[in-house]
This record gives C-alpha cells, sequence and structure tokens, in this order.
C-alpha cells in the first residue's frame, strides 16, 4: 500500500520528514498548495490513500481515482472539502483525526475571547498608523463563558477559562459532565453566556446551527467565538445581527468560503476580529496531525 501527501506546504513537508518512521507506508509528498479538480485523477494515479491537508475532493472527480480506496484528512472538518457519504458509495473511505490540537485550538479560542474583548486588534492597527487609542476594554473575570458543544477542545478551553475566573457553562447534544463545568440547555446557555465559544462538529445536523432565530437569543452585549467550522453558523444572520448590534462583537476564525474574500462582509465590520482557520497550527499540533495520519495509513496497510 501506497500513499500520496498531495496538498503540502512547505512547512507541513518538513514536519512530515521530521515525524515519518522507517515502518510507515511509503508516502510521496506532493508540495503543491492548490490542487484543482481536474488534476486529482492524474496526480492521484496508482495510489491506494491520499492526505489531505486543505484541499476539495469533489466525487465527481474522486470517481476517475479508481486505486484510491482512502482518505485521511488531516484534521476533523473533512465535510467542508468533500462528502464522505457519496465517497463511500464508490469505495473510498474518509479518515477523521480527532485530538490532534485540541491544546493549541483552545489557546487560540481564548486569544480571540481576550483579545475581541480588550479591543488589541484595533488598537494595534491604530498604533501602526501612529494614533494613540486609549479605549475601554471589558474584564472577564466573574463573567460566563458558554460552550457550544463539548469535546476535547472545549474541555480545554473550560481549564483555561475556569483559571480565568469565568463561571463556564456548556450544553452538548449527548449527556456529558466535567469538573468545573455546568451543563445546561441550550436556551440558557445562549442566554447567559457572554461569550459563546463554538465547538460543534460540522455534519448535517449542525449545518447552520447558528440560525437567525438562536442568534437573537444572545444578549445584546455577547460576544461570539468561532474555531470550530464557518458553516456551523448562519453568516448572513450574523452579518445581520452584527450589523443591528444585536451581538456586540464576534471573533472568527473559520468562514463559510476560505480564503476569506476581501469583498466579504466581515472584513469591514468594526466589531469582528479575525483570523485565518490558523487557531490549530502550533509545531506541537502539526506534528500529532502528521504522525496520527501515518498511524492511520499504518493501520490500513496491515
Amino acid at each position: 500500500m501506497k500513499g500520496l501527501f498531495f496538498d503540502a506546504t512547505d512547512d507541513m513537508e518538513a514536519v512530515f520528514h521530521k515525524v515519518v518512521r522507517a515502518d510507515d507506508p511509503p508516502v510521496t509528498v506532493n508540495l503543491q498548495l492548490e490542487v484543482t479538480a481536474a488534476e486529482i485523477p492524474g496526480l492521484f494515479a496508482g495510489y491506494d490513500f491520499v492526505m489531505d491537508d486543505h484541499s476539495y475532493l469533489p466525487t465527481d472527480a474522486m470517481r476517475l481515482c479508481p486505486s484510491v480506496k482512502h482518505v485521511i484528512f488531516l484534521g476533523t472538518g473533512a465535510r467542508s472539502y468533500m462528502n464522505p457519504d457519496e465517497l463511500a458509495e464508490i469505495g473510498i473511505e474518509v479518515h477523521i483525526i480527532r485530538g490532534y490540537g485540541d491544546t493549541a485550538v483552545a489557546e487560540h479560542a481564548i486569544a480571540l475571547m481576550w483579545s475581541a474583548a480588550r479591543g488589541i486588534g484595533d488598537m494595534h492597527a491604530a498604533m501602526r498608523r501612529g494614533e494613540w487609542p486609549r479605549t475601554e476594554g471589558r474584564q472577564l473575570t466573574g463573567k460566563t463563558l458558554g460552550l457550544l458543544g463539548f469535546g476535547g477542545i472545549a474541555a480545554e478551553v473550560a481549564r483555561i477559562a475556569g483559571g480565568g475566573g469565568m463561571r463556564v457553562l456548556a450544553w452538548n447534544r449527548t449527556p456529558k459532565a466535567a469538573p468545573g463545568v455546568t451543563f445546561v440547555d441550550l436556551d440558557t446557555l445562549l442566554a447567559e453566556s457572554d461569550v459563546l465559544s463554538v465547538h460543534l462538529l460540522l455534519n448535517d445536523a449542525t449545518r447552520g446551527f447558528l440560525s437567525a432565530d438562536r442568534l437573537a437569543k444572545l444578549k445584546p452585549s455577547a460576544m461570539l467565538v468561532n474555531t470550530a467550522r464557518g458553516a456551523v453558523i448562519d453568516e448572513p444572520a450574523l452579518i445581520a445581527a452584527l450589523r443591528a448590534g444585536k451581538i456586540a462583537h464576534a471573533a472568527l476564525d473559520v468562514f463559510v468560503e476560505e480564503p476569506l474574500p476581501a469583498d466579504n462582509p466581515f472584513v469591514g465590520l468594526p466589531n469582528v476580529t479575525l483570523t485565518a482557520h490558523s487557531a490549530f497550527r502550533t509545531p506541537e499540533a502539526s506534528e500529532n496531525l502528521i504522525r496520527m495520519g501515518l498511524d492511520i495509513a499504518k493501520r490500513l496497510a496491515g
């Protein structure tokens, strides 16, 4: 069994060579940031599995890749880039990787939350323009953090936020318990959160989960943080709520369309803090990610 890491960047190639082991299945590393659907059949020919970091895999293109039986998606959000159900129907199994960057993503969510609360992004930009804006920020100690979904990342966010003196609430689609976290129903979570941090996997049940009706249940003073997937939120509804002042601020690392177009409304809104889908990007998380992907390949090879 042989594989292709078909969309490696320079930094991910370096990580790959750092963590690969002699007893791993052979994997060819292809340095190519953007891979088009038209290129896929020729590029994938002869490989049993492919490792996908950030590329779209349309089902019609994958039909033309008879040798490929497995896609190892380097992360949890495969459904943002492919349709695993359709791929399964043509004999291709999609594997995702959980837990590789829980701490990295949690730290980024916390950083977004505090940056938004203190207006750090705006002050930074203004000072680079030679201005001296001494704006008033928001103190988060004693405030309520709501966690929408509770897996490994949310557990890390709860640990950090609890240590910072925040009251932590959570809602999960299946019952859970965790030290220092109070689990509540969804309406209570939305109504009581000063900061709502999104931690839902994207699937058919969660696409558009934060609808206009649910966003309307947040306090006008609430901040929304999303390091999960952009499509979990109804983006037009969020934009409308931000424009109308029905939500105070959004701090977003993920979007329905990525890279974020320069004319996207989020870019021009003053009450939005933006980062470029980078919550998981630390050396530690990247090494875990590639190693766990290779471990999946090793299991597949038997």
